[in-house]
């Protein structure tokens, strides 16, 4: 699923964004405990110019422990980065989070000066519920649907650190079909901007591959279906979601899927790992490859030509 979403505001703040970056020492990137790779905004890495980041696996409680612990180790061998794993109820994990900032720039830190820290992410990820809890006060909004913060906000913390928030942006498309629709199944894109039932389906087929025992368990099926579309229909049947005749309500029975994994009620889900995303980046090297040899090759024959 190929998405295009991109409204007016994200637009505005890519562009505030670049503004200020000079004026900033380090990147606090709020991802996704449960898609990492998926949830991580390309435009960040264009964004940050080198500068040092730390990533926080927000929302480890709904993630694969597992998992998370395999992405916090693939970004931990990255240079110049940091990651933590985190929930909005982990104070003290919390806490420490100035301190790993001063960590990355050390020379700032050490001279005396605060350390000007911008905290970034897509939408509904977590940031403004993260800044309320460095604050220990309820400033910056929080809401859970996507894109709640719309412009720039600057916060002093008490422990000699200036921290900028900034609205959840999307990059302009996302290519990847499988990230297009983890990040619907997970709630970062609007349900308006998606076909609600092809995201359930998406879902409902990747449960019955990795978590095939908490799909039976959950719905108290005998047997497993098939696939995505299968699953829907028996869970449109075990929760009463018929229309007149005994037809299924398929929006219903997805909104039920996608709500339950979206709270956690099927247990702790991570969508991707690691060896994955190396496969697809491996594959995409090589596809460029190919693709500059190609170029290169048609440049030198159409100079051999002249």
């Amino acid at each position: 699923m190929s998405i295009n979403w991109f409204p007016g505001h994200m637009h505005k703040a890519r562009k505030e964004i670049a503004k200020v970056m000079d004026e900033v020492d380090v990147i606090i990137e709020v991802i996704d405990a449960r898609l990492p790779r998926s949830s991580e905004n390309p435009l960040v890495d264009s964004l940050r110019k080198g500068k040092p980041a730390l990533k926080i696996l927000n929302k480890s409680d709904l993630a694969d422990p597992a998992r998370t612990k395999e992405w916090l180790d693939y970004f931990n061998a990255q240079p110049d980065t940091r990651a933590m794993a985190l929930n909005s109820e982990q104070k003290k994990q919390i806490r420490q989070i100035p301190e790993l900032c001063k960590q990355l720039v050390p020379g700032r830190a050490n001279a005396g000066r605060p350390v000007r820290a911008m905290i970034m992410g897509i939408p509904n990820v977590g940031k403004s519920t993260l800044i309320n809890a460095l604050l220990g006060k309820r400033i910056a909004k929080v809401g859970n649907e996507p894109a709640v913060t719309k412009n720039q906000q600057r916060f002093t913390l008490q422990n000699g650190m200036a921290l900028s928030d900034t609205p959840g942006i999307l990059w302009p498309k996302i290519e990847d079909p499988d990230s297009g629709y983890r990040l619907a199944a997970s709630g970062a894109i609007k349900d308006t901007a998606i076909e609600y039932e092809d995201v359930a389906v998406f879902a409902a087929g990747f449960l019955l591959s990795d978590y095939p025992a908490r799909v039976q368990e959950r719905f108290k099926l005998k047997e497993l279906p098939d696939g995505g579309e299968q699953l829907l229909d028996q869970i449109g049947r075990k929760r009463g979601c018929l229309r007149p005749g005994g037809v299924i309500d398929s929006h219903k029975a997805a909104e039920i899927l996608l709500n339950e994994l979206r709270s956690g009620k099927l247990g702790l889900v991570s969508f991707e790992t690691v060896a994955e995303w190396q496969e697809k980046d491996r594959l995409a090297a090589e596809e460029e490859a190919a693709r500059l040899a190609a170029e290169a090759e048609q440049q030198q024959n159409e100079g051999s030509d002249n």
